[in-house]
């Protein structure tokens, strides 16, 4: 199942406040103070933020009314309600309260009805952590509409009256860098039918803690806390206070390392073939300072990266560094502004100088969600390239030829043969998906077997193979909710076996994922990823209309048709490139045709053990 981003929304509190306001909002600046602030303004460039203080200084609002602010200007632009909520996920550096957990506090101040509450922790990335656990419930189908906030309330840790008249330099870098503000997304398991969406096609975070001493931190008089020396092993708060444990300090000499950091978490997500910066249309990254985005294209400049720095969006200059809220309302303004197209690609990027840790997440532009009358074609279409070659020779005329006869065998089969006629039962379809399970449930296994046995010479096509299994690992999962959607015993379907035609096919492709530089397999991805992008759509379709099924009871073969559209264009990417010679072409036909065969004998044997 897929995790779409349908709405965004943001909460700013107050009137932008420009450089020159801030001492007087602040306060507490003296002449040494006042040029370290405009030493600091000046490198990180921010020109406005907004504060939840008034002019004396006084909080105006909390934490948690900044983020239901935000969840209520983005129900608003997907015209829901709270009620409408199943889950909320939020993320902030500090709540208001120490107990209880900051969404405990946003769902009672937002209202609506019971949902699942997740509180993601931790200072900047906090935000891609939260929209990560999101993601991973829809995808489950576990949840149906999920809110993720990330919302900040640092000026009340930015009042003179913390800071006991010092100039403090890496708190005062901090004091004159933060301010408040929270932005939101709505994550759904289908596109909006009104508007683009930006469907997620992975979510990444990583801790370098191990690696790092703290950097950004508070509660502690020095970057290595140690047994009896945090806030709260002080005789009293106030004790903690007196001793500026509770300032908001970054060291400042480890933000090049941070960005070396970073940009090594990036290449390795580019390595792997999850980033590619030459086709990516938008990039929104977070960052605190206009000299940390320049420490990034300076190095990816080095390394010989085209750099086309106006499609990297910030908004730092006018709504300041909101922390985990930062990259929810950069996201908003662009969404509210329509920069986003169908068939674009963005990428959020979070650095967190906590203690090092960063999140990433991609995303591609879909376009509305149209409801469509069930439509199947007399004969699905052969999933290879609209242009093949004539030549018998060529590789994709080759398939063609397997796929036609796969596609005269799966005809005959009686179970798809009955839903071709429109006589399908619920009986078939439990068969169906109690078969499929058994096999399926060994797919994410052959797959990284296969990618272990990849040399260093297919090192593309090992990173390939290691993030499909990654998305492929749960699919058996999928089907066990179908079927117990269905009526069917979840107990039963995970203790079942595999029928002759399962035994064959997984002791097939074991074997053949064993072997060195398995390229032979492209041949079983065509077979597989062809039913999925050319003939699952379809039959969800079918036994949707002819046994009255739910969304839910069908999730498996609606997903494998839709989000193998993307598998099967990658595959075809590779099938093009100059390593498929004759003799890759020859063992990819090969297996092509033996996979076909054991799949067609799969169905033909439900239930035959």
């Amino acid at each position: 199942m897929n995790a779409f981003i349908t709405a965004a929304g943001a909460y700013l509190p107050g009137d932008p406040v420009g450089n020159d306001e801030i001492a007087a909002r602040l306060g507490g600046v003296d002449e040494r103070g006042d040029r370290l602030r405009r030493r600091i303004l000046a490198a990180n460039g921010i020109a406005k933020r907004h504060y939840a203080l008034d002019e004396r200084g006084r909080t105006t609002e909390l934490n948690e009314e900044l983020a239901a602010n935000a969840l209520r200007s983005m129900l608003g632009d997907r015209g829901y309600i709270a009620e409408d909520l199943d889950m909320l996920a939020t993320a902030t550096t500090q709540g208001d309260l120490l107990v209880p957990g900051f969404a405990s506090m946003v769902h009672g101040r937002l209202g609506g009805g019971p949902m699942q509450l997740l509180s993601a922790a931790g200072v900047c990335a906090s935000g891609i952590a939260a929209l990560d656990a999101a993601v991973a419930k829809v995808r489950l189908g576990d949840r149906e509409r999920v809110a993720v906030v990330g919302s900040e309330l640092a000026s009340r840790w930015l009042r003179a009256s913390r800071f006991n008249g010092g100039n403090d330099t890496d708190a005062h870098f901090l004091r004159w860098m933060l301010s408040d503000g929270a932005g939101s997304v709505l994550v759904e398991p289908r596109p909006r039918p009104d508007r683009p969406s930006l469907r997620v096609d992975w979510v990444r975070t990583v801790s370098l803690a191990h690696e790092h001493a703290v950097c950004m931190r508070a509660g502690t008089d020095g970057s290595s806390p140690a047994a009896g020396r945090t806030w709260q092993d002080m005789g009293s708060a106030a004790a903690a206070e007196q001793a500026g444990m509770m300032l908001l300090r970054q060291d400042t000499s480890a933000l090049g390392a941070l960005a070396e950091a970073g940009l090594k978490e990036f290449a390795s997500l580019a390595q792997r073939g999850l980033i590619d910066l030459k086709r990516l249309d938008h990039v929104l990254c977070h960052y605190s300072t206009n000299a940390f985005r320049d420490i990034v294209f300076d190095q990816l400049a080095s390394t010989g990266a085209q750099i086309d720095t106006g499609r990297w969006f910030s908004n730092l200059e006018t709504r300041g560094n909101t922390g985990a809220a930062s990259i929810f309302i950069a996201l908003e303004e662009c969404w509210r502004e329509g920069r986003f197209e169908p068939g674009q690609t963005v990428l959020l990027a979070v650095p967190e100088s906590g203690r090092f840790s960063f999140g990433f997440a991609h995303l591609t532009c879909v376009g509305p969600e149209a409801p469509q009358a069930v439509q199947v074609p007399e004969r699905a279409a052969v999933p290879v390239r609209e242009s093949v070659a004539a030549d018998e020779g060529n590789v994709f005329a080759r398939l063609d030829a397997v796929w036609q006869d796969f596609e005269q065998r799966l005809d005959e089969v009686p179970v798809m043969r009955r839903l071709a006629d429109g006589e399908s039962t619920l009986d078939d379809y439990l068969r169906l998906l109690f078969n499929l399970r058994q096999q399926v449930a060994d797919g994410a296994r052959w797959i990284s077997r296969a990618a272990s046995n990849f040399s260093v010479d297919h090192f593309d096509l090992r990173s390939a193979a290691i993030g499909h299994s990654q998305e492929e690992h749960r699919d058996f999962m999928m089907i066990e909710r179908d079927y117990a959607a269905c009526g069917g015993s979840i107990e039963a379907i995970r203790n079942g076996r595999k029928n002759i035609g399962s035994e064959a096919l997984s002791a097939y492709m074991f074997h053949a994922a064993s072997q060195p530089d398995p390229v032979g397999l492209l041949g079983a991805m065509f077979v597989i990823e062809g039913l999925g992008t050319g003939k699952a759509a379809g039959w969800a379709a079918q036994f949707k209309e002819q046994l009255g099924l739910r969304d839910d009871q069908v999730s498996f073969l609606a997903y494998h048709g839709e989000a193998d559209d993307d598998h099967f264009a990658k595959l075809q990417a590779i099938l093009a490139s100059p390593r498929v010679d004759d003799a890759a072409a020859d063992a990819i036909v090969s297996t092509a045709k033996i996979v076909a065969r054991l799949y067609a004998l799969q169905l033909e044997e439900l239930d035959n053990v």
